[in-house]
């Protein structure tokens, strides 16, 4: 059996299916706005999340990065939790491409309530401090395990955005695992968030590639930021059938990642060199084994039968589920697993 890689849902390779479609891709310039693969993916994201526009970028750092740059200003201040990837796993793009400072609020899991975002907007408005400008939520939470926001939740922080004048950014680079899990829509994020970032390379298995949702004047200001960042691109159709593919075809197949990553939570409950689990709600496992064994140690063991696990500090260790994921591959796993000494 090949190596089983379970560091992120990102190592996915294109199936069959979605190279023929990549292959057969009718592609033009899209510095130019003339791909229409590319058009027609945009327009597709757009239509199923009720937005205006939408915009491919070739990353979901990038379309974090974007979003927050159309919203601030140099010198202004977003909020976000402690464990947000826009403030934790973007290489610091807030400061260095929006000269943005963070205010972190302690969530629970990457998740923070309403009443902690009015806590913390409340206060004062003079020179001393930054203008509140932008809100930055994760769903769902890659830190957190991949824990899903309660969408009521979400709503009251909208009204406290609305209520402050601030906008209103989703980092939604896992948000179809969330759909799935809570039998939510779309089209429901969509009329709640100003902009949205979805992820089309994490677990819709395309090889490159994320999109950013909004008004057509968030998307046209978008477009500029991208060509600053160096993000427009030529004949990108050919990755952009990759999108629309997985847009088709790998939505609702998420929920068996989902399945799988239950059952490996289960085992791992009951072993006794586990010390905790965090709760599973999609694909992501995070755990941790006793401190006389140690998350690295326990990491290479792994690797030297062949399965690769990836760890997260603080004696986290995650394992993420993907298409490329076998039912053998889960029966190998859950083997080493169990026999480990």
């Amino acid at each position: 059996m090949k190596e089983i890689d379970l560091i992120s849902d990102t190592v996915t390779r294109p199936s069959s299916e979605m190279l023929n479609a990549m292959m057969t891709a009718k592609v033009g310039d899209d510095v130019f706005k003339n791909d229409p693969t590319v058009n027609e993916l945009q327009e597709k994201a757009a239509a199923m999340f009720g937005m205006e526009d939408a915009l491919f970028f070739p990353s979901g750092t990038m379309a974090n990065q974007a979003a927050i740059k159309l919203h601030t200003q140099p010198g202004d201040k977003l909020f976000c939790d402690k464990w947000a990837h826009v403030y934790n796993y973007e290489g610091g793009g807030v400061a260095f491409n929006s000269g943005v400072t963070c205010s972190l609020i302690d969530g629970d899991r990457g998740m923070f309530t309403a009443d902690q975002l009015k806590d913390a907007v409340a206060g004062r408005a003079d020179i001393h401090v930054p203008f509140s400008r932008l809100v930055c939520i994760e769903n769902t939470t890659n830190k957190g395990g991949g824990a899903c926001w309660d969408f009521n939740e979400l709503k009251r922080i909208e009204k406290i955005c609305r209520d402050h004048q601030l906008d209103y950014h989703l980092d939604g680079a896992r948000l179809f695992n969330a759909l799935v899990a809570k039998n939510e829509s779309a089209i429901q994020y969509g009329a709640l968030f100003d902009t949205i970032s979805i992820c089309l390379s994490k677990g819709l298995g395309a090889p490159v590639g994320s999109i950013l949702l909004g008004t057509k004047t968030h998307i046209a200001k978008a477009l500029r930021i991208r060509k600053l960042l160096g993000g427009a691109m030529r004949q990108v159709g050919f990755l952009a059938a990759a999108g629309i593919y997985a847009l088709e075809n790998n939505v609702e197949r998420l929920t068996e990642d989902h399945q799988k990553a239950t059952q490996i939570g289960d085992l791992l409950n009951s072993l006794d060199y586990v010390k905790k689990v965090e709760p599973i709600e999609t694909n992501i496992v995070i755990f941790y084994v006793h401190d006389e064994i140690g998350d690295m140690n326990f990491i290479e063991n792994m690797k030297s039968k062949g399965i690769l696990l990836t760890p997260m500090g603080q004696g986290k260790i995650r394992i993420v589920t993907h298409l490329d994921f076998t039912d053998d591959m889960l029966k190998k796993l859950l083997h080493e697993l169990q026999s480990f000494k």
